[in-house]
Formats: structure tokens, sequence, C-alpha cells
């Protein structure tokens, strides 16, 4: 995740003046304008800033850094919009102002005023198993801001409905001025029986009395097509058997712990079934197995 109190140079403490001069002085080094600029570093700077400057966003990002999965900074989730507030209901393209940095970057450039244009967002809706895997775009942008163009997209695997997508410079884009952002918030249609547990995979499935008694060899349909399962003998109900690498794909996102590619596995909870009535002969058979202790 990013720390933008590193990107600017600043302690957490840090006051709204603080912020601006070191907002200020980076500004000046970077801006992609003068010839020993960096439109990477600018913008990156100008996203901490637009952050750390509102009060309400800066609050918000304190605590969403603090109880990120690792307990600070590194190694977490990333960078999420929709942590700070900015609305994306609905489907389609709408414009959000995510603050002016022109007031700032005029006096940098002897009163010449530098506007960034305004950031887009749009949402996507994806099946469960791209949502697994990733997959690649197409969407069309159509707003006021921003003249009718069509963009590529690319999902990473094992993204989690609502989480957002950040393409920078494909938002609105103003004449001498920078370009915004393109934020594509993505929505995860529901498995009709999978579902998604960080980089794992659980299901339920159903068993007779007799095939958990005896075991029995069941075919179960995964994201990676059919697999036969075998349920020992003897299984107790809600026991829960596992098939390694048939997960959530993890090289693309790294983390402390998963450091290397591979996938997460599929965990299968067998549900024991109990008959509500029994014919003649099979009560006679269940008092049979009563009788040898069963």
């Amino acid at each position: 995740m990013k720390d933008y109190y590193k990107i600017l140079g600043i302690e957490r403490s840090a006051s709204e003046d603080e912020i601006k001069k070191a907002f200020r002085k980076l500004a000046h080094a970077y801006h992609p304008d003068k010839s020993s600029g960096n439109e990477a570093k600018f913008k990156e700077a100008s996203e901490a800033y637009a952050v750390l400057s509102d009060k309400t966003k800066r609050a918000q990002y304190d605590q969403f850094g603090s109880t990120g999965a690792s307990g600070g900074f590194q190694g977490g989730a990333g960078f999420d919009p929709s942590q700070f507030g900015f609305d994306f209901s609905g489907f389609g393209a709408q414009g959000f102002d995510n603050g002016d940095l022109g007031d700032i970057l005029s006096s940098i450039f002897g009163g010449r005023r530098v506007r960034r244009g305004r950031d887009i967002a749009v949402d996507i809706e994806l099946s469960f198993q791209e949502s697994v895997f990733g997959t690649d775009r197409k969407v069309v942008i159509n707003s006021k801001f921003v003249k009718q163009k069509e963009v590529s997209i690319s999902v990473p695997p094992g993204i989690d409905s609502g989480q957002m997508i950040r393409l920078s410079g494909m938002g609105e884009t103003l004449e001498g001025g920078l370009a915004g952002d393109l934020y594509v918030k993505v929505h995860v249609r529901q498995h009709p029986y999978l579902r998604k547990e960080g980089y794992n995979l659980t299901m339920d499935l159903t068993v007779k009395l007799t095939e958990a008694l005896l075991g029995v060899e069941k075919t179960v349909h995964t994201l990676d097509g059919e697999i036969t399962l075998k349920v020992p003998a003897g299984t107790k109900h809600a026991t829960v058997l596992r098939v390694k690498g048939k997960g959530v794909p993890y090289g693309n996102k790294p983390t402390s712990s998963r450091t290397s590619i591979g996938r997460g596995d599929l965990y299968i909870r067998i549900l024991v079934t109990i008959p509500e009535k029994l014919s003649k002969d099979a009560k006679k058979l269940v008092e049979e197995l009563k009788k040898e202790g069963l």
C-alpha cells in the first residue's frame, strides 16, 4: 500500500501547512512541464496531497492504513479510493472532483495556473470465474467530462466485489493541464455454490448417510472442470475436505507470507443427509445396525 506520508516526506503528525509546503516542494521538482520533471512522481505526490489535505479523507486513510492486513503500510491491499468517500453508486460514467491543485501550482510557475482534469468513475460487472482468474475488458467512457472513447482494462486475478482499479491519466483531459484518472469499480456476480475466502474457495457437498458410512466417490464441478472427490468411509457431518491448488491465483499479489506464484485451495464441507421417513425394510436394517452398536 502507498504510504502518502512517506511520499510527501512528512511525519504522520504533520500539520496542514506542512502538508502543503511538502507538496509545493515536490510539485516544483517533478512537474512534467519542467525539463527535469517526472510525471509519475508528480501524479503520485498529487494523489497523496489530494487525500492528506482533506481532513475527512486523511482520517479515513489513517484508519484504513492502521488496520490493514499487515498492521501498517507494507504489504497492504493497495490504495482503494472507495474507502475515501467517493460516490460510485449506480452504473455508467460520472465525474467527481478530487481536488483542484492549481492554486498551489500557479505559484510555482510564475502565476500560470496549472489545472488537473476531473477523475472519472465507471462500474463493470464480472462473473465469479472472471474475478478469480482475471480478465481483460473494454469499456466505453462517455460523460460530460470525457468524449466517448473505448478503454482496455486488465482485471487482476482474485479481485473482490467493490474493489477499485485505477488507470492513471485516462480521465478528463485539459489543454495545458494534467489529465485526471479513471477509476473502475468492480461488481462480482455470486456463484451458485462456490464462495471466496481470501485465496481459497469453499463449497458444500451433500452425501447420503450410507455414502458417509461406506465411503463414496463424487463428481465435483470446479472452476477448472470436473474432478472426482473421494469421501472416506466414516466421514462425519460437517467434515471439510481439501483439494489442493483449485483456489484463487495469488502470483501477482504477493504478501509477506506468499511470495511465489501459486493458487489457494478448494475446501469442501460434507453435509450428511438423514432421511425423514424410513420404509419397513429400511427400519429393520437400521434395527440390525443398532444391535451391532452403530
